[in-house]
């Protein structure tokens, strides 16, 4: 994995006591890897030092610093990493047991945190760029969706051939415009008398 790979690492970790969200982000600064976590006002952030990498590599068991970064994605996406907020400071644990390792972020003050966040943001907007790019204009639309289908969702449906045929029907001379199916009533005409052929 090269380095602007790892600059392209966020992932969601979840605070266990209330269980708000922040954005934890892998950042190479100068050829230093930073770590960060954001609630998108506070920043938090230090650098992945060499005693950090040698403590990411004995807690994951992987040879590869790089390996153990998207170990740590992969940990917080499932659950089993955590943050808890303290007093001008974050903690990352990478397990439920105390025992297990955990980093320290120190709060940035808040012109460096705008600074940070703005970076941040472009970062993300650049890696999605890049990844809508890559993957061409069917990136845009979600997998198993149907465009055509939904270009037609309002189009007029039409009768299936093999179920019953309820379309309308051919009116007849003489059916009711207002109720068809039944004979409209002629108005009466009376009823004529032939006095011509009465014998006195």
């Amino acid at each position: 994995m090269d380095q602007s790979t790892i600059s392209k690492l966020f992932f969601t970790v979840s605070d266990k006591t209330d269980g708000s969200k922040y954005l934890c982000y892998i950042h190479d600064c100068a050829g230093d890897l930073n770590i960060g976590v954001t609630d998108a006002e506070d920043v938090w952030r230090t650098r992945i030092t060499d005693e950090t990498k040698a403590q990411l590599l004995k807690h994951y068991s992987l040879k590869s610093i790089e390996d153990c970064l998207m170990k740590l994605r992969s940990s917080c996406g499932k659950g089993k990493a955590s943050v808890s907020v303290e007093v001008g400071q974050v903690v990352i644990h990478l397990g439920p047991s105390p025992r297990d390792f955990a980093m320290t972020l120190a709060k940035l003050d808040e012109v460096d945190g705008k600074v940070e966040l703005k970076e941040l943001l472009f970062r993300m907007a650049d890696s999605l760029s890049h990844w809508q790019s890559a993957e061409g204009p069917q990136a845009l639309h979600s997998p198993g969706k149907n465009s055509h289908k939904r270009d037609n969702e309002f189009a007029p449906r039409k009768q299936s051939s093999t179920g019953p045929y309820v379309g309308s029907r051919k009116r007849l001379p003489g059916d009711s415009l207002i109720n068809p199916g039944t004979k409209s009533k002629r108005p009466a005409t009376g009823v004529a008398f032939d006095d011509d052929g009465d014998e006195v």
